[in-house]
């Protein structure tokens, strides 16, 4: 993400004008058509600064779409208990509900099967988030079932986005916890 985590409240200040900037610009034109100049006239900033935070504008905007990869991870463990296949956690239809504002970006970041900064992104804090709770719980093969949890998922996201696969946003959430309801249950020898 940003290259300078100091925990300087100016500096977070200053990499979130630059987010909210790109996020603004990318609802106007692709982010290929985006330029270093336009945005940070947009945030009133400069160009100095812009290079201060961030390498280029591919790492601002993976650092501007993080907060959707957290969702995704949120939704996908926001249900406690034993997981009923037929109902979705409501976080889950909302992070899919939600996406629409900044698809495009989304897409250039998450390619086709997952991968991209995006996907790399949402398939390793996925992956971690999964492992985990699988050890907690004491379920067997916390990382071959959390490596399959965060691939189906970044997977399943990306071709959605990329619109290979047709489906409301309901629909989908429907069937991605399906899907990984029956990952997790699948035995593993």
């Amino acid at each position: 993400m940003s290259t300078s985590s100091t925990g300087d409240p100016r500096a977070e200040r200053t990499r979130a004008r630059l987010r909210e900037a790109l996020l603004e610009e990318c609802a106007e034109h692709p982010l290929e058509e985006v330029s270093v100049a336009a945005l940070v006239r947009r945030a009133g900033l400069g160009r100095a600064t812009f290079y201060l935070h961030y390498p280029d504008l591919q790492a601002l905007a993976v650092d501007a779409c993080a907060e959707v990869v957290r969702e995704a991870v949120e939704a996908l463990h926001a249900w406690r208990g034993t997981p009923d296949p037929s109902a979705p956690p409501p976080a889950l239809t909302a992070f899919f509900t939600g996406l629409a504002p900044h698809t495009a970006l989304y897409r250039t970041l998450l390619r086709e099967g997952g991968s991209g900064p995006l996907g790399d992104l949402l398939h390793r804090e996925l992956r971690e988030r999964s492992r985990k709770e699988r050890e907690l719980a004491g379920a067997p093969a916390p990382d071959l079932i959390a490596s399959a949890v965060a691939s189906a998922f970044a997977g399943v996201l990306a071709d959605w986005l990329h619109g290979t696969i047709a489906a409301t946003p309901e629909d989908m959430a429907s069937q991605v916890w399906r899907l990984l309801v029956t990952l997790h249950r699948t035995p593993t020898n």
